[in-house]
């Protein structure tokens, strides 16, 4: 149950007086199994999507324990919906669950849904369930997708209470821009909801069936960004508010009561972060709410995570700290007892070795040799000092060199940053964070593009960095970086260069390596430069498959 619970998503608001087998045909693997009718909460929050085609909702007659393509076993059927059905299935050949959608080949969606599957595939974008094989295969056509066991849906953490204000903010970043990277790629999702939206183990946020959920409900729009945000909108006022920001209770949240509005999420709990309800407000004014404090509305997914980004950045609480208490003993215990069982009698304190006859002759015997070492010592202090009686005084001019102190490294200051990605296809690395290098903030950072596979760049690029100019040639004495997470880095320096800044890595010679979360890059031999090269080798991972670097701050010394 545990896993089908993390697995079975989207399922529909059904009302009291619906069978269980309805139920039971309204959950799914990817959020596609949520029957609608018109005028529900899914329409109003998906705008003006759209039915396209009307089939006739029997599926295939399919058994636990079919396989398909000698490879992918059937083992539970978690929804059969419009003539298709999917289920959850075990890929025989790399042992691992997987989820499989099946129609028969003359299904009036077919086409479009292995379509879209392909589409989805090529993405290839980790912050999505990832679509693993799309195939048409005599009779069926089926598309087989990730199954994340170790995930949570948006609606399980939504059963116990709204969200904390930083969780908010991470869901709707981590979405937002996800979405505005499907758009930018041309697909959008159509049907999201709390139950497509998950959250792993690593406290990654991840979204499942775009484009496919869609296709297999047969779902356009003539404004997909439109709707895809005013979605997006839906989410972050129910992880705000615990409501639905409609009338119709769905997804296990009471909607909002009638002939009242859509009004702001601060609003309607006490405590709500207000830059985040604002956010909210911008998100959900397609549909004809009013945008608070003035603010534009958000009307595409792009829109939205700007205005994230925009935002002050809602920080995680401090844990709470509880000191134990101290252990009381119970009335009724005796005195000869504690909690870990009865005392033991007291031991008796032998004596002391040199108390006894023997100690005390080995006492006197010591005395006597202390004094006559002592004794002979003076002795022959006398007669050293007396040999040097007639010796003249050495004396130390005035004026004779001390010996230096060593002198404390002086900080030098960096004048400018520059991403440095020779190796990549358009050669630039998130030029826009690049001065959070040297802004001396902890809480801020530069990071790379994800890279799937390899920790090494994903065997794509030997590495990524960010040149300093120190604004004239200095003597560097050492170098340290902060980074989020174990990296390795190398500390390149162009020889002498006062002039231009280089432009080929190849003007840059390797002086100093390490690794770890903070580094400090000492160069074998004395370096005088103006440019620098911060150059990352091996990033830390991300989340499950994936590796991205930060650099929190690079400090220069003398």
């Amino acid at each position: 149950m545990a896993e089908r619970s993390t697995a079975a998503v989207d399922v529909a608001g059904a009302g009291g007086d619906e069978s269980s087998t309805a139920e039971a045909d309204q959950s799914t693997a990817d959020g596609v199994a949520q029957k609608r009718q018109p005028g529900t909460e899914h329409d109003q929050a998906q705008g003006d999507a759209v039915v396209t085609d009307q089939v006739p909702a029997q599926a295939l007659e399919l058994h636990s324990g079919h396989k398909l393509a000698r490879r992918y076993r059937l083992e539970e059927c978690v929804t059969r919906l419009d003539g298709f059905s999917s289920w959850r299935a075990m890929d025989e050949m790399l042992r691992r669950a997987v989820g499989v959608h099946i129609l028969p080949t003359d299904h009036p969606r077919a086409r479009s849904v292995l379509s879209a599957a392909r589409a989805a595939a090529l993405l290839g974008d980790p912050r999505f369930v990832q679509v693993l094989d799309a195939v048409e295969d005599d009779d069926l056509v089926y598309v087989v997708h990730e199954w994340l066991p170790d995930a949570t849906e948006l609606t399980g953490l939504l059963a116990s209470g709204p969200l904390e204000a930083h969780e908010a903010y991470q869901m709707v970043l981590q979405v937002s821009q996800a979405m505005a990277a499907a758009h930018r790629e041309g697909l959008a999702h159509l049907c999201i909801t709390p139950s497509t939206v998950l959250r792993t183990s690593a406290g990654q946020w991840r979204i499942r069936g775009l484009a496919v959920s869609s296709a297999l409900r047969g779902i356009s729009t003539d404004t997909p960004q439109r709707a895809d945000t005013e979605a997006l909108g839906a989410l972050l006022y129910a992880a705000l508010t615990h409501r639905w920001p409609y009338e119709t209770d769905a997804h296990g949240l009471a909607g909002l009561p009638k002939d009242l509005g859509l009004i702001p999420p601060d609003q309607v709990r006490a405590g709500v972060h207000l830059g985040l309800s604002e956010l909210a407000m911008r998100a959900l004014a397609n549909n004809g709410a009013t945008a608070s404090r003035h603010e534009s509305a958000c009307t595409t997914p792009e829109e939205l995570a700007k205005a994230v980004t925009e935002m002050p950045r809602v920080r995680r609480p401090e844990p709470s700290f509880t000191p134990p208490s101290e252990y009381v003993r119970p009335p009724y215990a005796p005195t000869g007892y504690t909690a870990a069982g009865p005392v033991p009698p007291p031991v008796p304190t032998p004596p002391a070795p040199l108390d006894t006859k023997t100690g005390k002759a080995l006492k006197w015997a010591v005395s006597a040799l202390l004094i006559a070492a002592l004794g002979l010592g003076s002795w022959q202090l006398a007669a050293t000092l007396l040999d040097k009686k007639h010796e003249p005084l050495k004396t130390v001019p005035q004026n004779a060199p001390q010996d230096d102190k060593p002198k404390a490294p002086l900080p030098i200051a960096i004048e400018d940053a520059t991403d440095f990605d020779p190796f990549g296809s358009d050669g630039r690395e998130k030029p826009a964070d690049i001065g959070k290098v040297y802004d001396s903030k902890s809480g801020t950072y530069w990071q790379t593009d994800y890279y799937s596979g390899d920790a090494k760049f994903g065997n794509l690029k030997s590495g990524v960095g960010v040149i300093l100019d120190l604004g004239k040639k200095q003597s560097v004495g050492k170098v340290t970086v902060t980074f989020v997470g174990e990296t390795s880095v190398e500390l390149r320096a162009a020889s002498g260069a006062d002039g231009a800044q280089p432009t080929s890595f190849d003007a840059f010679k390797k002086v100093a390596q390490g690794s770890g979360t903070k580094v400090t890059l000492t160069p074998g031999k004395d370096l005088e430069s103006r440019y620098l090269l911060v150059w990352l080798t091996k990033l830390p991972p991300e989340s499950a498959g994936t590796f991205r670097g930060r650099v929190v701050d690079i400090k220069v010394t003398s």
